[in-house]
Parts: structure tokens; C-alpha cells; sequence
């Protein structure tokens, strides 16, 4: 089965087009604005609309005003809600758009009671655990911990490169991987050759 790969933290259509033309299944926004990947609605709104079709638009939200993601909806045509903070799966189920749920994989996490708590999430994605970063960490955590045969698909991120993807891949088989500053040149400045790379290795495994 093929691993579906995710460009997250898109700030730039020229970005958004270089993930897709190299074979990306979906791109992030990031409507965190504490994060240097942030981009404005009006923004994210011009990169959707250059997108080709049957690339996954993803917004990524941290416990985020309920207010406020109606706002960035009434704008932009997102496909996927990702919500990455405290969020219980009563406020991830308001805005009739599928979601999946980000966990931090600190010591003690048990992702078969988490996949219980959020029953209609469309997945669950792993990410690092920072005390102070909801995600985008630039650190991978131990892959050894993710347990095989979940009841939901597993999207993997955290510290993902393009040298580090394919055994990032056979030690966890995903259902897709999610990467960030992994293939960026600056914060929020994608660099095109490491998305290439990047999914390239995806597609070897």
C-alpha cells in the first residue's frame, strides 16, 4: 500500500504548486499564529485557489477560538481540519469537516484510549513531544513506541527528512507522513528539491 505524504506548513503557492507537481497528497496551512508557519486567511485563501485538483487542503488549528475557525472556513475551502492542542472531540466535530487529531508522543501515551476519545477522527497523527511546541519541533521521537494493528490510521511526523523518511516508514508503516521543517530552506520557506527528495523516498519504500 502506497504511504500518503503530507507538505505541512505551506506559507507560498509557489510552495504549494512545487508540493503538488512532485506528487504530494495534501499540504498544511498553519491558522496558529504563534507559529512561524502562520498564514493569514486572506493568504492561505490565494494558495488554495492555485492548487490543482485532488490535493488535500489541511488547516492545522491549536485550541483555537471556535470564532476564529469559522472565520478561516467562510474563507477558505479547507478539506481536513488537524487540530493539535487540548481539544476534546466535541469541539473537533463543530464544523462538518472530517479532523484528524494530533497527539504528542510523550512517555505513557496510550493511543488505543486516545483513538477511543476521538471515535470520529479520520486519523491520528504522531508528533514529538515538546513542553512548550504543539508541534514542528524539528525532533523525531522513538518510532519504536508506535504499536501496529490500530483501529485507525496512523499519520506519522516529528523530525522527518528525506534522509530519514524510509526508515521512518518501514518502522512504523503509516498510513501517511507528515513533514514540516524537514523540507524547508527557512521557517515557512519550503526548499523544493528536499520535497522531492523527500517524497521520492516515501514512494522507494
Amino acid at each position: 500500500m502506497s504511504v500518503r505524504t503530507k507538505i505541512c506548513g505551506i506559507t507560498r503557492v509557489e510552495d504549494a504548486l512545487a508540493a503538488a507537481e512532485f506528487g504530494a497528497d495534501a499540504i498544511g496551512l498553519v491558522f496558529y499564529k504563534k507559529s512561524p508557519r502562520y498564514v493569514a486567511p486572506d493568504d492561505a485563501k490565494k494558495i488554495v485557489a492555485a492548487l490543482p485538483p485532488f490535493v488535500t487542503v489541511v488547516g492545522l488549528f491549536v485550541d483555537a477560538d471556535p470564532v476564529d475557525i469559522r472565520h478561516v472556513l467562510s474563507l477558505v475551502p479547507l478539506d481536513l481540519l488537524q487540530f493539535h492542542g487540548a481539544e476534546l472531540e466535541s469541539d473537533c466535530v463543530k464544523y462538518e469537516r472530517p479532523y484528524i487529531k494530533a497527539v504528542a508522543m510523550k512517555p505513557g501515551v496510550e493511543l488505543s484510549s486516545v483513538i477511543e476519545q476521538y471515535s470520529q477522527a479520520q486519523g491520528i497523527l504522531l508528533d514529538t513531544y515538546d513542553p512548550t511546541l504543539p508541534g514542528g519541533t524539528g525532533k523525531a521521537f522513538d518510532w519504536s513506541f508506535v504499536p501496529q494493528n490500530l483501529t485507525k490510521p496512523i499519520i506519522l511526523a516529528g523530525g522527518l527528512t528525506p534522509d530519514n523518511i524510509q526508515d521512518a516508514v518501514r518502522a512504523t508503516l503509516p498510513w501517511a507522513v507528515d513533514v514540516s521543517g524537514g523540507v524547508e530552506e527557512s521557517k515557512g520557506k519550503k526548499d523544493h528539491r528536499l520535497i522531492k527528495s523527500f517524497i521520492e523516498g516515501v514512494h522507494r519504500v
